[in-house]
């Protein structure tokens, strides 16, 4: 009976807890755990940043066939698909994100970009989530994301319609209250690709061949 008291102490609750073990880790490399880490924020990232531009921009989800935004998100992030969808003409990465900037493109812009954007970055992952050490991926591919990151936030702050509207508004107008939310998003969004470039090219001894544009008349750069 003693013996058996002793077996079932209970744990102090200050004592560190026993990490779980996935038999999927054994295939992991330091450098898979950080690809996913890496993966989850910037899909993080473009979920808040989706969210955002919706409450900003509520024309865009009008125009939508999915009127409540949760739905909308759900289709981009939740959902296994090859990115095509019928309202976007089955364009996806920079395609898409010209379509959002169209002048005769009656859809949801805000889909449009976030698809957009999305399948680009994802494109640099070689369109993974989950990454083992027999996974290889282009750090090349990860810094031009970076910048065709960069070209399409000139493009949302600076692309208007035939009327001198913008296409999509996101940071403060004039006589408006200050909000740079979205400026800090879309700067955590190009920092992630930037960093995870330089660990990839410091990890497999690449060189990555920088870009430099101005912005106004940059083209996005191929993944």
């Amino acid at each position: 009976m003693l013996v058996a008291g002793c077996s079932h102490e209970p744990e102090k609750k200050d004592s560190p807890k026993k990490s779980s073990f996935s038999v999927k880790s054994l295939g992991k490399s330091d450098i898979d755990n950080v690809l996913d880490i890496h993966v989850q924020e910037i899909r993080g990232y473009l979920r808040d940043l989706m969210i955002k531009l919706y409450k900003r921009n509520p024309r865009e989800l009008e125009k939508s066939s999915y009127h409540e935004i949760e739905k909308n998100v759900a289709r981009v992030f939740d959902e296994q698909h090859n990115w095509k969808f019928e309202e976007l003409q089955n364009s996806k990465s920079i395609d898409a994100i010209h379509l959002a900037f169209d002048q005769t493109y009656a859809g949801d812009r805000v889909f449009a970009l976030i698809v957009g954007l999305t399948s680009m970055i994802m494109a640099a992952y070689d369109n993974k989530t989950d990454f083992y050490m027999l996974d290889r991926v282009d750090a090349q591919k990860l810094y031009n994301s970076a910048r065709n990151i960069e070209i399409a936030v000139w493009k949302v702050e600076h692309d208007v319609d035939i009327g001198g509207q913008l296409y999509l508004y996101t940071n403060s107008l004039p006589g408006e209250e200050a909000n740079l939310s979205y400026e800090r998003l879309f700067g955590k969004m190009i920092a992630t690709q930037d960093n995870i470039a330089i660990v990839i090219a410091d990890r497999t001894n690449r060189v990555i061949k920088k870009v430099i544009q101005e912005l106004a008349t940059a083209v996005f750069l191929p993944i």
